[in-house]
């Protein structure tokens, strides 16, 4: 560029200080919008991926038995078809262990007491926590080396570091100490010690084997995982591959909660940048209106028509680089409290946004800006010289005196009815503020629904946990002491008991945990979808998660089996329940009448209900001192759930940017009409308008755009909303009932009517103040 013309460009971008601020804040706003769209749109689908690529995951655990295989033969199984890498063979022990200190009900905080019983576990033998597959990560305390360790995986059994646990089915009944809590993305074991102490460990009867850790060439379908599972278990002799867990499992759990969060960041993302599109197109173009004198002294001085149009696309670069640096920055910033709530809520205490987000997303913002900006640039370079002089910025002759016309025959304020009248002045820029407006309130309208939709979908989890207190119990606690202590309280009404087990279904893989209700639960059940509650025993009924797993029906019997033993229960509803992928079956307990299955710790639970005025914090301590450490009673305060949290400050951070960009468009806009209209300001000054009359007349101009552009976009917002919440609960493995989409009643849907119109007048406000402030002598001077 050469130094004339970046005088030319400098003066330009110093002249027109409202629209370089403009254009700053929009492309700032914009790509602030994006880096954090952008970055929580590729780290919520990723979080297993990041889990388990950094501990180099294993596509597949196979458990072998060892009175049917050897160690040897075990290893040569890494020979076999499609295998990569192999970490083991790694002795294993399935032993009962015992607590022998810990943390209970009447300890310091949630865990085991002392003396319990506790299911069968597989341990282990693993002497470090590296090697080519499956590295656990350390989330405290350190790997156990010596003897008499043991290493704990996060998600089991909630013991601590320095726990002791007994085995007392294992030689000499040994105690092991708690040394560390670890983390395997692909949840390959319960625990942890050296291959010494399993070894120690193993006695006469007990159930032995190994587990070999595999990666796989191809492992992307469930296919290729079967084909992977099928050349392992040729490889061993008949039978002594007793089990083989597929990554892909876990996988699909941890998409399913990132991938609600995919529907609506691409909607937000889609918006900001048609928006961002938009207002700078509105910019340029009226700088380009604005400066038709100019560019006409420019040509008759000699610059060409490449030169001019190069001048108006730097005029924009300019200020857009400055904001698209401080958008990086802001969008940084934005991410870190959302990026926390979603770390939690997948798991993988993610603090930062990807680093390639924060270069190409400005980068392809700035493209966007040049090519926005070429084409009123090039109109620029278009113009005859001798038109643009002469011709200037006086709108043409005639246009909207129709309109002022028919208007001022209204019985209107005067100022009422030229404001009405002044967008018919210039069309193709009202046209574009109301789309500017139309969009903005679309998302206003967008992200207010979202954020009802899924405030009622929390409530309708929260339905799984019915009653004003909860009494948290094990199963080494006594139920009749429990149901005593309850009865005896004053102020209890109500209560009923939920207990949990697993079980497996026919036409499943592995167990599915079963909730079993024992009493009177008609007050507390799930949020329907479809169907009804169950009414009693050999009735029951499933998440969506369920009857996508099964392609059962509603009306459909399915059997329950365990240990042996086997009961049939009838499908009579669809209920909306997130947790265990959506494997779930919940029916009476009398239902299980029959099936010998194990329960685990914490799997009973207690919904109390209490009667009016009763004061819950007391009757809480009270009951507590009643229970004497068998159970723990809390006030039901409902889930906050992570994802929850995430998504509502996501989209409200979006929303608001959306919002303050719209108003930019329709603040430049205003602006650039006040200023090409100051001569004829000056006229109506002389006249007798009153500065308060001014400001009426401005905002009266863009109030009707306001209006209009409101009642588009709000229609245009429910129809996103309605189209991004199935998806949403596509990705999540669910269906929502219909009261939770139809969330926009007649009160709301009138207020954000006028949400259009408050955009446009709060864009419209600062204008019009400096229009009321301009004295008549010097809008008349002005032409």
């Amino acid at each position: 560029m050469s130094a004339g013309l970046g005088t030319v460009v400098r003066a330009g971008v110093g002249r027109r200080r409202v629209q370089t601020v403009v254009i700053a804040l929009t492309t700032l706003l914009a790509v602030a919008a994006s880096v954090l769209a952008t970055g929580l749109l590729v780290a919520s689908r990723a979080p297993f991926e990041q889990a388990f690529t950094r501990q180099h995951g294993a596509h597949l655990a196979g458990q072998f038995d060892a009175a049917k295989a050897t160690a040897d033969q075990v290893a040569a199984t890494a020979h076999a078809t499609g295998v990569t890498a192999t970490a083991g063979p790694f002795a294993t022990v399935e032993l009962r262990p015992r607590s022998v200190t810990g943390r209970g009900p009447s300890g310091t905080g949630p865990g085991v007491p002392p003396g319990v019983d506790l299911p069968s576990v597989t341990v282990v033998g693993r002497g470090d926590a590296g090697g080519d597959v499956d590295r656990p990560q350390l989330t405290e305390g350190h790997w156990a080396s010596g003897p008499g360790e043991i290493v704990w995986a996060v998600g089991q059994i909630p013991f601590r570091v320095g726990d002791r646990i007994a085995f007392p089915g294992a030689p000499g009944s040994p105690t092991l100490t708690v040394v560390g809590l670890a983390r395997s993305a692909t949840k390959t074991a319960q625990a942890w010690a050296s291959p010494a102490t399993v070894t120690a460990l193993t006695g006469p009867g007990a159930a032995t084997g190994y587990q070999m850790l595999y990666r796989l060439a191809a492992a992307d379908t469930d296919a290729d995982i079967n084909a992977a599972r099928a050349a392992v278990a040729a490889a061993v002799p008949p039978e002594a591959l007793a089990g083989a867990a597929s990554y892909l499992q876990i996988k699909r759990a941890s998409e399913q909660v990132s991938g609600t969060f995919v529907p609506f960041v691409v909607a937000f993302g889609v918006l900001g940048l048609v928006m961002s599109v938009l207002i700078i197109g509105i910019v340029v173009s009226g700088a380009v209106g604005a400066a038709t004198r100019r560019i006409g002294v420019l040509k008759s001085l000699g610059y060409t028509p490449a030169q001019v149009a190069r001048a108006y696309v730097a005029q924009a670069l300019i200020p857009a680089t400055a904001g698209a640096a401080a958008g990086v920055v802001l969008g940084n910033l934005a991410a870190v409290p959302v990026l926390a709530e979603e770390g939690e809520a997948f798991g993988t205490g993610t603090a930062s946004l990807a680093p390639w987000v924060s270069v190409v997303v400005p980068l392809a913002a700035l493209a966007a800006v040049a090519v926005t900006a070429l084409v009123p640039a090039l109109r620029a370079g278009r113009l005859r010289t001798v038109e643009a002089i002469a011709v200037g910025r006086t709108p043409a002759v005639g246009r909207g005196r129709t309109a002022r016309h028919l208007l001022g025959r209204l019985p209107l304020p005067r100022p009422v009815s030229l404001g009405l009248a002044n967008p018919f002045t210039r069309p193709g820029r009202s046209a574009t503020i109301a789309a500017a407006v139309a969009l903005g309130a679309l998302g206003v309208t967008f992200g207010t629904g979202l954020a009802l939709s899924v405030g009622a979908v929390q409530e309708a989890v929260n339905r799984r946990t019915a009653g004003d207190v909860l009494v948290h119990t094990s199963p080494w606690s006594s139920p009749e002491s429990i149901v005593a202590a309850i009865e005896a309280q004053p102020g209890t009404t109500r209560y009923f008991t939920t207990r949990y087990t697993e079980a497996g279904v026919a036409g499943l893989t592995g167990p599915v945990e079963v909730v079993g209700f024992d009493g009177d639960a008609s007050w507390g059940t799930y949020e329907i979808i479809e169907g009804r509650w169950f009414a009693g025993p050999g009735e029951a009924v499933v998440p969506s998660g369920f009857l996508d797993a099964t392609g059962i029906r509603i009306g459909d019997t399915i059997t329950l089996t365990g240990e042996g033993h086997s009961a049939r229960v009838r499908v009579v509803g669809e209920v909306l329940d997130l947790s265990s992928q959506g494997l779930r079956v919940v029916t009476d307990v009398r239902s299980l009448a029959g099936l010998d299955l194990d329960t685990r710790p914490g799997s009973a639970e207690y919904h109390v209900d209490v009667a009016a005025g009763t004061d819950l914090a007391s009757y809480v301590n009270t009951l507590n001192t009643a229970l004497a450490g068998t159970g723990e009673a809390e006030v039901n305060v409902g889930e906050i759930s992570s994802v929850v949290v995430a998504m509502d400050t996501l989209a409200g951070t979006l929303t608001l940017l959306l919002v303050t960009v719209a108003g930019l468009g329709v603040l430049n806009t205003v602006v650039l009409d006040t200023r090409e209209r100051v001569h004829e300001l000056g006229v109506f000054k002389a006249l007798g308008m009153a500065p308060r009359q001014t400001v009426a007349m401005v905002l009266t101009s863009v109030a009707g755009i306001g209006l209009l552009a409101g009642l588009v976009g709000v229609p245009a917002g429910i129809a996103l909303h309605d189209a991004v919440l199935p998806a949403m609960a596509r990705a999540a493995g669910t269906r929502f009932p219909p009261h939770i989409l139809d969330v926009y009643g007649p009160a709301l849907l009138t207020a954000l009517a006028c949400g259009g119109l408050l955009i446009a007048l709060a864009g419209a406000l600062l204008p019009a103040g400096w229009a009321s402030r301009t004295s008549t002598a010097h809008a008349l001077r002005t032409e």
